[in-house]
C-alpha cells in the first residue's frame, strides 16, 4: 500500500498508524499529503486516528534519557489567538519549582512565534540547546527538545504544514510524541469540544497523570477569560472537569490582554515577566503553572500551586534558571 486511505469512514487505530507510517516515510506525493491532512482536519480526527498517528511518529523519533519524573508543558497551537508564549514561560517557572521539564516544541507553523523562536530571541542557542538537552535536563532540570532534531521524519512534512497554514493532525500528534517519553503532561488544545476526544487518544496510549485543557474561546491553554474544559487522564481512562481562574485565586482577563506578536516582542514580554512584571500575562502563567504542578503531584490545590509558581518568579529563581540555561547551552 503506497496510497493514503479513503477518509469517508473513520480509520481504526491500526489503520491510522499504518497510514501515517507511509506518510512519514515519504511514500505519498506532497499534494496527496496536503489533500489528506486538510480532509482529515475538515472531517475531524477521532481518538483512534490521533492515537494511531502518534504511535507512528513515536516509532520514528530519536529519544533522549530523562529523569523519571520529567513532565512536558505545551499547547497544540493553531488557535489563531496569537498570544504570548505561555507554555514556554510555564516551563521555566515549573522547572524553577524543582520539577524537571522536557519542553518539546518547534518554530511557528501557524502562529507568529513558536517556543523555539521566542527562546532563541531570549538568547538561547537552539542548536546548542539540542546538543546539550540531556545534560541541561539532568543538571538544571530543563531542556528544549527541538522537534526537528528528534523527528527526522517530519522534515518533509513541515513545509507542507506551513503551506496549509492552519492546524492539522500534526498539531495533535506532536505533544503526544515527546522524545523524553514523559509520563505526565499539561497539554493545551485549541478546541474545547475536542478535549474528550484528545484525552481518549492519550488514554489509548497510556499516561501517568496528565491534563488536557482548552479555554472556552478556543485557547490552547488554561484561559483567564472564562471557563475551561479539562480532562484529567490517568492511566488508560479520563474524567472531565471544569475550572476557571478563580480556582487558583486569580482574576479573569480577556484574551486581548495577553496578545503577542513576533518573537522579539514575545521574548521581551517573557523577560519582563521573569523580572517581576505584574498583569494578565503573569496571571496566565501562574494559572497554567498550577496545572503543570498538579500533573507533577506538587501542591495541595489550585491556589496553593499558583502560590508556588508565584514564589518561583518573585524569588528570581525562574530568571536565574533561564540565565543558567543560556550559559550551559553553548
Amino acid at each position: 500500500m503506497s496510497t493514503l486511505p479513503d477518509l469517508s469512514t473513520p480509520l481504526s487505530e491500526a489503520e491510522a498508524e499504518t497510514a501515517f507510517g507511509l506518510l512519514l516515510d515519504g511514500a505519498p506525493s506532497e499534494s496527496d499529503i496536503e489533500t489528506f491532512l486538510i480532509a482529515l482536519s475538515e472531517r475531524g480526527e477521532t481518538a483512534d486516528e490521533i492515537a494511531g498517528a502518534a504511535r507512528a511518529l513515536r516509532a520514528r523519533l530519536i529519544p533522549i534519557t530523562a529523569p523519571e519524573n520529567a513532565i512536558d508543558v505545551c499547547g497544540t497551537g493553531g488557535d489563531g489567538h496569537h498570544t504570548l508564549n505561555v507554555s514556554t514561560a510555564v516551563s521555566l517557572v515549573v522547572a524553577a519549582c524543582g520539577v524537571p521539564v522536557a519542553k518539546h516544541g518547534n518554530r511557528a507553523a501557524s502562529s507568529k512565534a513558536g517556543a523555539a523562536d521566542t527562546l532563541e530571541a531570549l538568547g538561547l542557542d537552539m542548536d546548542a540547546a539540542g546538543r546539550t538537552a540531556e545534560r541541561t535536563l539532568a543538571e538544571i532540570g530543563i531542556c528544549f527538545l527541538f522537534a526537528r532534531n528528534h523527528h527526522p521524519a517530519m522534515a518533509r512534512i513541515q513545509p507542507i504544514r506551513q503551506k496549509i497554514g492552519k492546524r492539522t493532525i500534526f498539531n495533535l500528534m506532536g505533544p503526544l510524541s515527546n522524545p523524553a517519553k514523559v509520563k505526565s503532561q499539561l497539554i493545551g488544545i485549541a478546541r474545547p469540544a475536542y478535549v474528550p476526544i484528545y484525552a481518549g487518544a492519550l488514554a489509548r496510549l497510556g499516561t501517568g497523570r496528565s491534563l488536557i485543557v482548552s479555554g472556552d474561546e478556543g485557547l490552547d491553554e488554561l484561559s483567564l477569560a472564562g471557563g475551561n474544559e479539562v480532562a484529567v487522564v490517568t492511566g488508560t481512562s479520563f474524567a472531565m472537569e471544569r475550572v476557571d481562574a478563580s480556582a487558583a485565586g486569580l482574576p479573569h482577563a480577556p484574551i486581548e490582554a495577553i496578545r503577542g506578536d513576533d518573537a522579539q516582542h514575545n521574548a521581551a514580554a517573557l523577560k519582563a515577566l521573569l523580572m517581576g512584571a505584574p498583569g494578565p500575562y503573569r496571571d496566565a502563567v501562574l494559572f497554567n503553572a498550577a496545572g503543570a504542578l498538579l500533573v507533577a503531584d506538587r501542591g495541595s490545590d489550585w491556589q496553593n500551586r499558583a502560590g508556588m509558581a508565584a514564589e518561583a518568579l518573585d524569588s528570581g529563581r525562574a530568571l536565574a534558571l533561564l540565565e543558567q540555561w543560556i550559559e550551559l547551552a553553548r
